[in-house]
């Protein structure tokens, strides 16, 4: 197979998009043929460029990836879908594996689990363009139910964040399951507000948190984290 596969992007920040058409520029036989930013223009973009492969976020201000991915199944369009989100919610993925998404990869987005998927997505195109009849042998190489899946690498996190504070912070804010104040997290963990801002902000910029500004007082207003359901 020399063809490039032709993939779109849709996704509604336009920074995380960016980062996702420099991730593809590393990786050989893909090529970025457009860029969404909502589902209207998913849609038409869908229509116009006809990709091979769409790589969907599910959280868009105008609608749901999820029911895109159903009403390009009932249209009969033959695009695969790559699935990136943030979204970890377990009935998502159910209802991405009933919609036939080839995979479902969480924010952040890490480079080496992208690059993995989409080799063996093209691995999978290769051996589905050289088969002539079947046997169960090349039905297990292609279908990746039952696959032992290899283990998560970590994000690359920015200089200052570490894992095993992450992994505090994102584990105290669901303990609260409340909005709080980066002094509040770095009371609890023991460190400084300006360290617990730093990791706050971070887990917005993945969209794992939402802020909401207070103005109870005189001077700046506080900024309040909260997970994003």
């Amino acid at each position: 197979m020399d063809d490039q596969v032709k993939v779109l992007l849709a996704e509604d920040d336009r920074r995380i998009a960016e980062i996702q058409r420099q991730l593809l520029d590393r990786i050989d036989g893909f090529e970025v043929i457009g860029m969404a930013h909502s589902l209207q223009s998913t849609r038409e973009m869908t229509d116009i460029l006809a990709p091979d492969l769409l790589l969907l976020d599910i959280h868009f201000p105008d609608g749901n990836g999820l029911d895109f991915v159903n009403q390009l199944r009932e249209s009969k369009q033959q695009i695969d879908v790559i699935l990136v989100t943030a979204a970890r919610d377990v009935e998502m993925l159910k209802t991405a594996i009933y919609g036939g998404v080839f995979d479902y990869i969480v924010k952040p987005l890490v480079f080496d689990r992208i690059r993995e998927s989409l080799e063996r997505y093209r691995e999978q195109l290769i051996r589905l363009q050289d088969l002539e009849t079947l046997d169960q042998s090349d039905i297990d190489a292609i279908m990746p139910r039952g696959r032992v899946a290899s283990p998560e690498s970590e994000p690359v996190l920015p200089k200052g964040v570490d894992i095993l504070t992450l992994n505090k912070v994102r584990e105290f804010l669901e303990s609260t399951g409340q909005s709080i104040a980066a002094s509040d997290v770095g009371d609890r963990l023991g460190v400084s507000r300006t360290t617990a801002r730093r990791y706050l902000e971070y887990l917005v910029s993945t969209r794992e948190l939402q802020v909401d500004l207070s103005y109870g007082g005189v001077g700046r207003p506080e900024r309040y984290y909260s997970r994003i359901s």
